[in-house]
């Protein structure tokens, strides 16, 4: 049994050829690796020191700040309905430190289905993707110019359909136990 050079190639394109071909029968349709671009990336947002979990629209190219942090959504992606559930978005997020300064501290994609692999995770706060959509109740920012966004109203499901908000979030207060004198 000799190795010949006429053996190896022989093996190595018919191991190329049964790759092209079984490639071609497991790759997706162009229609289905086509992602619906979005207008609106959906965050939440958590402040470790007061427990607080906020949800905030963002524009793309918009930036929004945070407590400290900074988020700017460039890409928002998901995929058609008939799909498995694949949200992503592009996001760079920076720091206002205390002398002023600003400070890049993410700049990456994260994974609305995995958020923890690529939240932004800061001493104070964090901040990971839920969404991306076409609708939102914030209204665009101005000199927008990206796609077309649809309005819709905030409506509250335990409150019906007639409730209208007033944009503050009722905090209880606390109960005083004991008066000092």
């Amino acid at each position: 049994m000799g190795f010949t050079m006429r053996k190896y190639l022989g093996r190595a394109a018919s191991c190329a050829l049964a790759a092209l071909i079984g490639g071609a029968a497991y790759s997706l349709p162009a229609q289905a690796q086509t992602p619906i671009h979005n207008p609106v990336a959906v965050f939440k947002g958590l402040d470790k020191i007061t427990g607080r979990i906020t949800t905030f629209d963002v524009y793309i190219d918009e930036t929004v700040q945070f407590g400290a942090l900074q988020v700017t959504p460039r890409v928002c992606n998901s995929r058609p309905l008939t799909e498995a559930s694949q949200t992503t978005a592009f996001i760079e997020v920076d720091e206002l430190t205390l002398d002023s300064k600003v400070r890049r501290i993410f700049s990456g994609w994260m994974f609305a289905s995995n958020p923890g692999v690529h939240a932004v995770e800061h001493s104070v706060y964090d901040i990971w993707l839920i969404n991306c959509k076409k609708t939102t109740s914030v209204p665009p920012p101005e000199g927008y110019a990206g796609p077309a966004v649809e309005l819709v109203s905030e409506e509250d499901e335990l409150a019906g359909k007639d409730f209208v908000s007033s944009g503050e979030i009722p905090v209880p207060r606390p109960k005083v136990v004991a008066t000092l004198q």
